[in-house]
Order: C-alpha cells, then structure tokens, then sequence
C-alpha cells in the first residue's frame, strides 16, 4: 500500500498472499517460547483465524476489488484456484498486449519532421501558464511523432487539467507535416466544445477544422465526408460517426480519442485497426493507477497530467442534513455573480417536479432539465443549450458526472447525497470549479433520516478531501479499477475483484516480465524465530494505523540503507527507540542479511540457533571459521552455540555477526554490510 489512508483499520477485508481474503480484526501481542511480538489476527470463513507475525506484514494488503468477495476458507484450495483462474486470464490479455506491441514496433509509421516557425507561433499565443506536467506531456508527444513508429500515448489527467492543449498541439504539428488529424469524442456535446477549441486555437493559420454529428444537418454532413476524403479537411472531430465505414481519409496521420472506454466493442475493433499504422493519442480523466502504470511500462506509453493550473482553487465542500432555504441562498449567490448551478435531483420520475418547485421560488431564472431517459437528441439538446449559457440552473440526474465541461457553472447542489457512491460525489464535485471563480458544492442528505454507517463513511471523506485532484485515495481506488478495467477491457473487472487489485496488478506484471523474458524475481519469506522481544509498544507508538504502518516500512525495506532510513524516520517522529523496537529493527536487519544468503529459517532448539537451507560449500565454511558451529548437510542446517549470557537484541545481533564472519563464498550473493549498533562481537 503506497498510502496511509489504505492501510487497514479493524473490520476491513484484507487479502494474505498465501491464504487469500479474510476480515482483519485488529492487532494482538502474544507471547510464545519466550518470544512476544504483535500479530495481525485475520478471520476466515467458517471462523478460521489466522495470526499473522509482523514482520510479515507486507504479506497483508486491504483489499480493494469493488466487490465484496466472500471470505476463503483456510487450509482449501479456495484463494489458489482463484489465482490460477486470474493468472490464465491474465497471460491471456499479457500476451495480447505483446502482440499489439510487436505489430506497433515492426509496423512503418510516419516520421514528422521537428517544429515549424508556426508550431512556435500557435504555442506563444497559449494564454495560460503551462503547468509542468503539461509540458512534460507534449515533449514526449512531439517525440513520439518525430520517431518512425506509430505513436500509441495515452494521456491520464484531472478534468480541466489542460489534456486539450496538448491534442491541440499534436494535431498542429500533424497537419504542418501535410497529414489529416482525426478527433473522436464520446458525446455530441464534447464534439462541439472542441470544435469550438480548436477552431479558435487555429483561427490564425491555414488550417481547416471540420465537425461531423448528429446535429449537424445531412447535407452538410455529405459535403464535409467528401472533403475529407478529397484532403480538403485538416482537422476533422466527431463523435462515433467518424467510425462509419463511409468516412475515410485521404492521409490520415493522427488521431486523438477522447474517453476511448466509453465507446462500444465494436468502435474500438476499428480503432485497433487504426493503431497498426497512424499516430494515435488517447485522453482519460479517469485515473490509472500507478501501480498499472509500471507494469504497462514500455507497451502503453503513458503521461499523467497531474498538477492543477495555477489560478485553480479547491471546491469548498459542504455536508449535511438538507436545508432548503440554504440551498436556494446557495443558487441566488451563484446567480448574482453571473453564474450557472447544477441541481442534482436522481429520480427521474420526481424531476420535473422538484425543477417546477424551483421556477417558483426562483421566479427570474432559467431552469432546465435533463436526465438519461429523455431521447438523447432532445438531451443533448438540453445540455448544448446549457453549455451555451441559454439557461441559468440544469436540474438533472448523474448524468453529468462525466465530461460535460462547463467554466460559468460554479455552484453545485446534491440532494440524496447519501445514496450515491465515492466516485460519482467525487466526479459530480469535478464538474463545478472549473475555471479561477472560487466554486461551492452542497452534498445534502434527508434531515429525519439517519444515514447509513457506509454512506456516513462517503461523506466525510468527500469534505475531508477538499484538496485539488487530491488523490482521494478512497473515491480513487474505486475509480482506478474502473480506470485499469478501462485500460485493460471490462472483462478483467470480475478478475480484479475476484483476488482483489494488489495481488492482480502483481499477476499482471509477472506474466508480462514473463513474456519479456526477464526472470521472475522471487523473494522468498525469510522466518526468524528468536527468543526475543521484538515488537513496537504502544506507549512509544500510541496509534494502531502508524504502528501498523510503521510494521510495514520495517517488513518490505529492501536493503540496509533503505532500513535505516526507516529507523531515522521513526526516532524522528516518535523520539529515541525503546529496546523492543530496537530488537524489530535488528530482526529485520538479520532477514535482509538472509535473504542475501539465501537462508529462509531461523529458529532456536535447546540454546542451539539453527539456519536453514545453508549450501554444503558455505555450511562447511563455517563450520571451519566459527568455533562454536556445527554442519548437518543431510538437512542443510547450520547449528550455532550462543554464549549463555545473551539475549535480546543482543543475540539477535551476534547471529548477524556470525553469518558476516563467513562471507559470501558459499551461497553466491554477497550480503550488504550494515552498521552493527555496536553490540555482540561474532563468534
């Protein structure tokens, strides 16, 4: 887990790489043989209770999969069957990948040349700041283009975050270079508002940009496909009419898709077609989660476009029970300022009348309404009329949560507030805020009625994170499976919530560094089991979350420089160690050493320490260089002798010092040397 707030609290669901999905209870210390250390205690079904050591921990991820999965029971092959059946699926899609890959890499594409005067002149006359990211974007872009493969980019952003600049630019550069660039948006709306971008951008220059939808009139639909396919069109945009098998280009170089997981099967079979042999750049708001991100690294490109522009500020954010006068107070303001609301209102069969009861109390503004089940056209009508400022308050459903872009609409209402999820309150809140006007958003819920444990858990996230294109991680998690099912194909939604997204996104990388050819890196559980007391109390660390937290830097620190910066950390934030912590960290020391050597198990047997599997070579090695150590190559176990008088972190300590002492000759990798805190001198 890359964040605090995905780290497990009691009650969550929590997926154990080995046993599958159980509910975390909470954390217990328990003494055994002389040991004491706290233990993660997970439940399963048929109550089957698992106590997991920390410094196991990193074993241990929340789960997060969209759906509530059932629990596994222990000691079944419930959670391997489950893996098996992801991982074919996953080989599948890796291999699908691959081969799209390999098409793209052998496939001549078009080189464009570098920049034209014009290309400059189009990019001063931007009248915004770009924002770092922006930047980072369009260079990758431009070279993509400039290379003689067909680019394949998808660009990741926060709505309003500046994507559209950069389509802008790519497709200027494209047409300067003599190519066609086609712009393929879900909805009529979106066609509109880039054809209006676009042409306003490239007012200046020769370039003509067309725009092919359904309210565009038939007459002048013929006329604009035949210019395309004369070349007498440079840029032209549409909704999925430009998939039409009569619309054909004379030289397509470029084509820009907006939103690509909203378009059906179909449409995207012919834009595979597409991806074989022109640049293509794709543009989400929906986030892809980083995690996917690196395991796609080389096959996808991917820019994310992560920083707000500079005049942006965050959307205040209220919650509570619903207050009419309030609300109203909150539109009249809105109105004042010259602005437009939205009202949203998620039943349609009440919609026209909560619209009715607004146009009387506010007798001077113009109200419209717009919901999914009105014939798309008279909608898009609606929303267009909206979008051109026709009308002053759009009462609706959630219809709006996705891409409608509106700056002047600033002030957002939401009356059930609490029967809608993370995502959509948190997509909702993205369509107000949109431009340097400071913008309000009002999540109501039903005065009388007490509201569910859960849906009081979604709200006071929502005014919790207020922050712009705040990571969110909760609404974000929901909305980064939908994003990799987006990426990936909805059908790998079942397989994602099916083991849940960590354990997926590591199958996925497996098979495709499999497919690479790169060795699977293997790290094996090293268990080390000393009497000793080796824990975090909670006098030092008060908190649950942190100590757990905490467990989880310790336990997944890959080498000696990285836990070290850990301990740092830790006497920085909680002041100096107390002895049992110290003990964690020198246990967690002595595992990386292990690892190196490639030792999987400490334990103690009659005051004797004994290592297991030690190759023959490095056993009889020290057996020879220690004094007080003795070789079993039946079992390749290695038998140290302690002195009697020591214990704790001391012990723990002198094992170290004794597997230093024999070096690296057996076992073939050379451990990292580390700072010993100056106790127990190796044997």
């Amino acid at each position: 887990a890359d964040s605090p707030a995905l780290e497990l609290s009691p009650g969550d669901l929590a997926v154990h790489q080995v046993h599958g999905v159980g509910r975390y209870v909470g954390m217990v210390r328990r003494a055994v043989a002389g040991s004491e250390r706290d233990y993660l205690l997970l439940e399963y079904a048929e109550n089957d209770r698992l106590y997991v050591p920390s410094d196991q921990v990193g074993v241990v991820a929340k789960y997060v999969g969209g759906e509530a999965p059932r629990l596994h029971r222990l000691g079944t092959n419930d959670w391997v069957r489950a893996k098996t059946r992801v991982r074919r699926a996953v080989r599948d899609m890796a291999g699908e990948l691959m081969r799209l890959y390999s098409v793209r890499m052998t496939a001549p594409g078009h080189a464009s040349g570098p920049d034209s005067p014009w290309q400059y002149e189009l990019e001063e006359a931007f009248p915004y700041e770009e924002t770092r990211d922006q930047l980072g974007a369009i260079e990758e872009v431009k070279r993509d283009m400039e290379a003689p493969k067909p680019m394949d980019r998808l660009i990741c952003g926060d709505v309003g975050y500046g994507k559209t600049e950069i389509a802008v630019r790519a497709a200027f550069k494209s047409v300067m270079d003599g190519k066609q660039v086609g712009v393929l948006v879900p909805t009529t709306l979106l066609a509109e508002q880039h054809f209006v971008t676009f042409s306003e951008r490239f007012a200046p220059f020769p370039v003509k940009v067309a725009m092919l939808s359904r309210f565009v009139p038939a007459a002048e639909q013929a006329r604009v496909v035949r210019e395309a396919v004369e070349g007498r069109i440079d840029v032209l945009i549409g909704t999925h009419r430009l998939l039409s098998s009569d619309v054909a280009f004379k030289d397509l170089g470029l084509l820009i898709v907006d939103e690509e997981q909203r378009f059906g099967v179909a449409h995207k079979e012919r834009l595979k077609r597409f991806r074989a042999s022109v640049d293509v750049l794709t543009m989400t708001a929906t986030p892809i989660p980083r995690t996917l991100e690196m395991s796609l690294a080389g096959i996808r490109d991917m820019s994310a476009v992560d920083t707000p522009p500079e005049d942006r500020q965050p959307v205040l954010t209220y919650v509570g029970p619903l207050e009419e006068e309030m609300a109203l107070g909150a539109l009249r303001r809105e109105l004042l300022r010259g602005g437009q609301a939205f009202w949203v209102h998620n039943r349609v069969d009440t919609i026209e009348r909560r619209a009715g009861w607004l146009r009387q109390q506010l007798p001077d503004a113009r109200i419209v309404v717009g919901h999914g089940q009105m014939e798309e056209e008279r909608l898009e009508r609606v929303m267009i009329g909206f979008w051109d400022r026709n009308a002053d308050v759009l009462v609706c459903t959630t219809i709006i949560e996705s891409g409608l872009d509106v700056p002047s609409a600033n002030t957002l209402v939401v009356e059930r507030a609490d029967r809608l999820g993370l995502a959509q309150l948190y997509q909702l809140r993205g369509r107000v805020g949109r431009s340097a006007e400071r913008a309000f958003a009002y999540f109501f819920f039903p005065p009388q009625q007490s509201l569910t444990e859960e849906a009081h858990e979604r709200l006071a996230a929502l005014s919790r994170f207020t922050a712009l294109g705040s990571g969110f991680s909760i609404a974000m998690k929901d909305l980064e499976i939908r994003g990799a099912g987006n990426l990936l194909g909805a059908e790998q939604h079942g397989h994602i919530s099916a083991v849940g997204f960590d354990t997926y996104v590591r199958l996925l990388g497996e098979a495709l560094s499999e497919m690479k050819g790169e060795p699977a890196l293997e790290q094996p559980e090293v268990r080390v089991d000393l009497p000793v007391r080796a824990f975090l109390p909670p006098e030092w660390v008060g908190q649950e979350a942190l100590r757990l937290e905490l467990y989880r830097k310790v336990s997944t620190a890959r080498d000696a420089p990285e836990l070290a910066t850990v301990r740092a950390e830790a006497e920085d934030r909680f002041g100096d160690l107390p002895v049992s912590a110290n003990t964690l960290f020198a246990i967690a020391s002595l595992r990386l050493t292990c690892r190196g050597l490639g030792v999987e198990e400490i334990s103690t047997f009659r005051g004797q320490v004994r290592l297991r599997p030690v190759s023959e070579s490095w056993g009889h090695e020290a057996a020879v260089t220690l004094d007080a150590a003795s070789f079993r190559p039946a079992t390749r176990t290695l038998n140290l002798e302690p002195p009697g008088t020591i214990g704790g972190e001391d012990l723990v300590w002198w094992v170290e010092a004794a597997l230093r002492a024999v070096g690296d000759t057996g076992n073939g990798s050379t451990p990292v040397p580390i700072e010993s805190h100056g106790h127990a001198n190796p044997p």
